[in-house]
């Protein structure tokens, strides 16, 4: 019997600079690499695979299901959750458009052309989220993150 690697799609949100948003699945995504591909996902139906540059997004939300969960208000103060669970540096991300997440991370640096963040919100339909390091105005780390 063969050895296969199978790899696993990942189900995302990648979200534009500009505003536009795409929902589909990749399986080639890596933080190393400035594209990937998605297989674009519109009204439940999978569709054609376009080749994705990192350099145009905001972030790529690693999501629970696309639909997202349409009544659920997401914590997003530290204070709203028990942290106790949650690995690694708290932080808060302001977007370059005005948006603010707050979250942890492991990886998060300056020199690095994007980083990871859990949500703070074990309830959200973010599982993660990359961040690309281009489209943030500020970052926040520790108890900085709070505020």
């Amino acid at each position: 019997m063969l050895n296969q690697k199978i790899s696993e799609r990942n189900r995302i949100v990648a979200r534009y600079q500009d505003g536009r948003i795409i929902k589909g699945y990749t399986h080639d995504f890596s933080p190393a690499k400035e594209t990937f591909h998605l297989t674009v996902v519109k009204e439940g139906v999978e569709g054609e695979v376009i080749e994705i540059n990192t350099t145009e997004l905001k972030a790529i939300f690693f999501v629970k299901s696309f639909e997202g969960k349409k009544d659920y208000n997401e914590k997003k103060q530290f204070n709203e959750v028990d942290i106790s669970n949650l690995r690694g540096m708290k932080i808060k991300v302001e977007f370059n458009d005005g948006e603010i997440i707050r979250g942890v991370s492991l990886g998060y640096s300056k020199q690095r052309k994007g980083f990871f963040i859990v949500p703070l919100d074990p309830e959200s339909n973010n599982e993660r989220i990359y961040v690309i390091a281009r489209s943030v105005k500020d970052v926040k780390l520790g108890s900085l993150a709070d505020s």
